[in-house]
Protein backbone atom coordinates (compact mmCIF):
# COMPACT_ATOMS: atom_id res chain seq x y z
CA UNK A 1 0.00 0.00 0.00
CA UNK A 2 1.40 3.35 -1.03
CA UNK A 3 0.99 6.20 1.46
CA UNK A 4 1.98 9.01 -0.93
CA UNK A 5 -1.58 10.40 -1.33
CA UNK A 6 -1.70 11.12 2.42
CA UNK A 7 1.54 13.12 2.42
CA UNK A 8 0.26 16.08 0.32
CA UNK A 9 -2.63 16.51 2.77
CA UNK A 10 -0.19 16.58 5.69
CA UNK A 11 1.96 19.08 3.83
CA UNK A 12 -1.05 21.30 3.08
CA UNK A 13 -2.18 21.09 6.68
CA UNK A 14 1.28 22.01 7.97
CA UNK A 15 1.49 24.92 5.52
CA UNK A 16 -1.94 26.17 6.59
CA UNK A 17 -0.99 25.86 10.26
CA UNK A 18 2.20 27.83 9.66
CA UNK A 19 0.26 30.53 7.77
CA UNK A 20 -2.30 30.84 10.56
CA UNK A 21 0.46 31.01 13.17
CA UNK A 22 2.24 33.75 11.19
CA UNK A 23 -1.01 35.72 10.83
CA UNK A 24 -1.79 35.60 14.54
CA UNK A 25 1.84 36.42 15.39
CA UNK A 26 1.61 39.60 13.32
CA UNK A 27 -1.71 40.43 15.01
CA UNK A 28 0.00 39.87 18.39
CA UNK A 29 2.73 42.40 17.57
CA UNK A 30 0.16 44.98 16.43
CA UNK A 31 -1.92 44.49 19.59
CA UNK A 32 1.22 44.78 21.73
CA UNK A 33 2.21 48.09 20.11
CA UNK A 34 -1.32 49.49 20.53
CA UNK A 35 -1.43 48.32 24.14
CA UNK A 36 1.92 49.94 24.93
CA UNK A 37 0.72 53.19 23.35
CA UNK A 38 -2.55 53.10 25.34
CA UNK A 39 -0.73 52.43 28.61
CA UNK A 40 1.64 55.32 27.97
CA UNK A 41 -1.33 57.62 27.35
CA UNK A 42 -2.63 57.08 30.89
CA UNK A 43 -1.97 59.96 33.22
CA UNK A 44 0.09 59.17 36.26
CA UNK A 45 1.45 61.36 39.00
CA UNK A 46 3.56 63.28 36.50
CA UNK A 47 0.84 63.30 33.79
CA UNK A 48 3.08 61.12 31.58
CA UNK A 49 2.58 61.07 27.86
CA UNK A 50 -1.11 61.88 28.15
CA UNK A 51 -0.24 65.48 29.01
CA UNK A 52 1.44 65.83 25.64
CA UNK A 53 -1.81 64.97 23.88
CA UNK A 54 -4.02 67.00 26.22
CA UNK A 55 -5.85 63.98 27.64
CA UNK A 56 -4.99 64.17 31.33
CA UNK A 57 -5.63 67.07 33.68
CA UNK A 58 -6.95 70.41 32.57
CA UNK A 59 -10.23 71.59 33.98
CA UNK A 60 -12.48 71.66 30.97
CA UNK A 61 -15.88 73.23 31.46
CA UNK A 62 -17.41 70.29 29.59
CA UNK A 63 -15.64 67.75 31.77
CA UNK A 64 -14.29 65.85 28.74
CA UNK A 65 -11.13 64.86 30.59
CA UNK A 66 -12.84 62.26 32.73
CA UNK A 67 -14.87 60.93 29.79
CA UNK A 68 -11.72 60.56 27.71
CA UNK A 69 -9.93 58.86 30.61
CA UNK A 70 -12.85 56.45 31.02
CA UNK A 71 -12.78 55.58 27.32
CA UNK A 72 -9.01 55.21 27.48
CA UNK A 73 -9.43 52.77 30.36
CA UNK A 74 -11.98 50.77 28.37
CA UNK A 75 -9.77 50.65 25.28
CA UNK A 76 -6.77 49.55 27.38
CA UNK A 77 -8.77 46.76 29.02
CA UNK A 78 -10.17 45.67 25.65
CA UNK A 79 -6.73 45.42 24.05
CA UNK A 80 -5.29 43.71 27.15
CA UNK A 81 -7.98 41.02 26.92
CA UNK A 82 -7.34 40.67 23.16
CA UNK A 83 -3.62 40.31 23.89
CA UNK A 84 -4.25 37.57 26.45
CA UNK A 85 -6.68 35.68 24.21
CA UNK A 86 -4.34 35.89 21.24
CA UNK A 87 -1.49 34.62 23.42
CA UNK A 88 -3.51 31.55 24.41
CA UNK A 89 -4.51 31.05 20.79
CA UNK A 90 -0.88 31.15 19.69
CA UNK A 91 0.04 28.62 22.38
CA UNK A 92 -2.62 26.18 21.10
CA UNK A 93 -1.67 26.39 17.40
Amino acid sequence: MDSTPASPKKSDRARLSQTVFTFFSIIQVIIAVVLIFLILLHSGKDAGLSGAFGIGGGGSSIGGGSMVERNLDRATIFFAVLFALNTFLLLKI
